[in-house]
C-alpha cells in the first residue's frame, strides 16, 4: 500500500483509470491495526482494479485538517480526483469490498466435509482451533476481519499469564493465530452470512463459500452495548466513541464524559484523563463495578469527576456533539453539560443474530451452553464471550476453547469419526 503525504496524496487521487483508495490512519490506533490484514488482503485479491494508499495523520496534520478527518481509520473512495464515498472502521473484509463496489472473488461450492468449522477468529476460537488440528482434526478457522475479535482493540493486556509486562490485544491475537495455524488450521477472512446447524453435517456459508463439517463452534464474541439515545447512530464519530484507545487522541485537552462502571469504563477514563483536560464519569449506580486495582488509581486522576446515580437522557449537538442532559435518577433533576466528546462503556451485546431459533439463547441473548460449552444442538459448541457465563475475560475464553475441542473430540468419537 503507498504511504502518502500531502504532495503526492493530492497527485495519486487524481488516478482516472482506477478508483483509489486512501485510508487516514494513526500508529497509535488500535482498530487501524485491527483492520490492517483485511486490507492487505484486499490490496492483493484486486491489485488490477484498485489503487490503494494511506496517510499517517501524525506525519501529515495538515492534511488531516484539510480533509476534515475527525475518526481514524477513515477511508475516503476517490474517483477522477472527486470523492465519491466515504467509509469509518468497517466492520469486516466484506464491508470494505461492498464499499468498493467491486464483487468479491467468486468461490465454488465446497463438497469437503471439515471435522471443525470455528466461526470466529478471537481467543476462544484459536484455542478451540490449536486444540482441534493438533489432535488431527480438519478445522477453519472464518473471521470477518482479523485475529483476536475485540482483544485486539485493547492497548495493554496485564492479566494474561504468561506475560510479564503486559500485551496488546492485537499482537496476541496474532499469536493464536500463529500458534493455531502452526499445527494446521486454516484461517479465511469472510463473513459467515447462513448458518444451518441441524442434522450431522452442518453448512456454513461465508460470502460465496459453502463449508460443509460435521461440527461448529461458535465463537462470535459480543460488541459494545449503545446508549440508545436518540441521535446516537447519527453522531458515531461525531462526539459519540466506543473505544478509548482509538479514538481519544482527537480529544487532547478537550472535556468528555465516559459512560459505565465496570472494568471497561474505569480504565477508558484512567487512560482519557492522561489526554483530555477533564473526564465526568457517568455512571447510573453510587459505587463503581470496576475491580478494585482500578479504584486507587482513578482517585488519584485530579481530572476526574464523578456524576453518581446518573444517566444521559439527550444528546446535545449540531453537526457535532456539543454535551449532553444528564438526569439524576434519585432525585430527577436534569442538567444540560457541556462537553466534546461521550465514550460508552456499559456492556456488550452477544453476537447471536444468526443463530437465533437454532440453538437455545438465553433472555439477554447469549448461547445457553455450560463449561462443557455443549448447546442444545448435537454437534454445535459455544465458546468465549457469546456463551452465557459469569467471567467474560481473555483467560476464560482460552478456557472455553479448551473445552470445547475436547467435547468435540468425544462427538466425533460417538459418531465413530
Amino acid at each position: 500500500m503507498l504511504e502518502l503525504n500531502k504532495e503526492t496524496y493530492y497527485e495519486i487521487i487524481k488516478e482516472k483509470d482506477k478508483p483509489v483508495l486512501v485510508e487516514f490512519w494513526a500508529p497509535w490506533c488500535v482498530y487501524c491495526r485491527k483492520i490492517a490484514p483485511a486490507l492487505k488482503e484486499v490490496e492483493k485479491e484486486y491489485a488490477e482494479q484498485l489503487i490503494m494508499g494511506q496517510v499517517n495523520i501524525d506525519f501529515n496534520p495538515e492534511l488531516e485538517e484539510e480533509i476534515g478527518i475527525e475518526v481514524v481509520p477513515t477511508f475516503l473512495l476517490y474517483k477522477d480526483g472527486e470523492v465519491i464515498d466515504h467509509m469509518v472502521a468497517p466492520e469486516s473484509k466484506s464491508e470494505i469490498e461492498q464499499f468498493l463496489g467491486i464483487e468479491g472473488i467468486q468461490k465454488k461450492n465446497e463438497d469437503h466435509v471439515h471435522d471443525v468449522v470455528v466461526i470466529g477468529g478471537g481467543p476462544a476460537g484459536y484455542t478451540a482451533a490449536m486444540y482441534c488440528a493438533r489432535s488431527g482434526l480438519d478445522t477453519v478457522v472464518l473471521e470477518k476481519l482479523s485475529a483476536g475479535g475485540q482483544m485486539a482493540l485493547t492497548s495493554q493486556i496485564d492479566n494474561y499469564p504468561g506475560f510479564e509486562e503486559g500485551i496488546d490485544g492485537f499482537t496476541l491475537g496474532e499469536k493464536m493465530r500463529a500458534g493455531a495455524e502452526r499445527f494446521g488450521a486454516k484461517t479465511y477472512l469472510r463473513e459467515v452470512t447462513k448458518v444451518e446447524l441441524n442434522g450431522e453435517i452442518k453448512r456454513v456459508d461465508a460470502e460465496q463459500e459453502t463449508y460443509q463439517t460435521r461440527t461448529v463452534i461458535l465463537a462470535t464474541g459480543a460488541s459494545p452495548r449503545e446508549l440508545g439515545v436518540e441521535g446516537e447512530e447519527a453522531l458515531t464519530g461525531k462526539g459519540i466513541h466506543y473505544c478509548a484507545a482509538c479514538d481519544g487522541m482527537f480529544f487532547k485537552d478537550k472535556t468528555v464524559f465516559v459512560v459505565g462502571g465496570g472494568n471497561t469504563a474505569v480504565a477508558d477514563a484512567l487512560a482519557l484523563s492522561r489526554i483530555c483536560q477533564k473526564v465526568i464519569l457517568v455512571h447510573r449506580r453510587d459505587t463503581l463495578r470496576a475491580t478494585k486495582v482500578y479504584h486507587e488509581a482513578l482517585e488519584k486522576a485530579e481530572n476526574v469527576e464523578f456524576l453518581w446515580n446518573s444517566a444521559i437522557t439527550e444528546l446535545l449537538h449540531e453537526e457535532r456533539l456539543t454535551g449532553a442532559r444528564v438526569k439524576n435518577l434519585v432525585t430527577g433533576e436534569e442538567t444540560a453539560i457541556a462537553c466534546d466528546g461521550i465514550f460508552v462503556a456499559i456492556g456488550r451485546k452477544p453476537a447471536t443474530e444468526l443463530f437465533y431459533g437454532q440453538v437455545e439463547l438465553t433472555a439477554e441473548g447469549y448461547i445457553n451452553a455450560g463449561e462443557s460449552t455443549v448447546t442444545s444442538v448435537p454437534g454445535v459448541f459455544a465458546a468465549g464471550d457469546v456463551r452465557q457465563k459469569g467471567v467474560r475475560q481473555v483467560v476464560t475464553a482460552v478456557a472455553d476453547g479448551a473445552a470445547a475441542s475436547h467435547a468435540i473430540e468425544a462427538y466425533l468419537a460417538e459418531l465413530g469419526k
